[in-house]
């Protein structure tokens, strides 16, 4: 039986790393020579459910991936499998590198999680809050696709919630992983769906 989104059941949208450092060219992930062209694809799709979500009283849930500015939370990503992270003093706490974009500036009512590893849940509040607030039901957006996006995608389906990933508001770094997460993702995690249809569940939400 195929997972399906229910709009009445409690929702949050989680919004995934949409950071300077990923998603600017004068960001730290394009100064290390990655091309960040699909990350900077997603942000309309994000900003677009983001407002969707605010309009029909969906929890919105920023994360930001940061590291402290000396890195010794880093661990093995920064020391052994992508140093050049540090060397641009890249995501490093309190930086314009770590902030949310400006288009995606979190309004009052939204939670913001700080995270140093690919998943949103590891180490982190967010399943507390999903906890008190009762909700169950997850819709995902963000950067990158397969690696934070899907970690967390994971670990959420490990967790028994329901898991939407809106595929054309996730970004990667190259298409064949953004397109191999997303078929790994439907088939075994979660639904992959597109911003178009969550905007049309939330827009007949009563």
């Amino acid at each position: 039986m195929a997972l399906t989104f229910n709009p009445s059941n409690p929702t949050a949208l989680v919004v995934i790393d949409m950071q300077n450092g990923f998603c600017d060219q004068k960001g730290s992930v394009a100064q290390i020579g990655l091309d960040i062209s699909m990350c900077e694809a997603a942000i309309p799709n994000c900003e677009r459910l983001v407002k969707a979500a605010h309009k029909a009283g969906v929890q919105v849930i920023y994360t930001r991936f940061v590291y402290r500015s000396d890195y010794t939370d880093g661990g093995v990503v920064v020391q052994h499998l992508i140093p050049a992270l540090a060397e641009v003093n890249s995501l490093a706490e309190g930086s314009w590198d770590a902030d949310i974009i400006p288009s995606l500036v979190p309004e009052p009512q939204d939670i913001i999680i700080d995270k140093n590893r690919y998943s949103a849940f590891y180490g982190t509040r967010l399943e507390t809050y999903l906890t008190s607030m009762g909700i169950h039901q997850l819709v995902l957006c963000g950067v990158t696709t397969n690696m934070c996006v899907e970690t967390t995608a994971r670990d959420a389906s490990a967790r028994d919630y329901h898991t939407f990933i809106a595929g054309d508001a996730c970004g990667e770094l190259e298409r064949h992983r953004h397109d191999v997460a997303l078929q790994t993702l439907g088939f075994g995690f979660g639904a992959v769906t597109t911003t178009d249809e969550i905007i049309k569940e939330w827009s007949a939400k009563k």
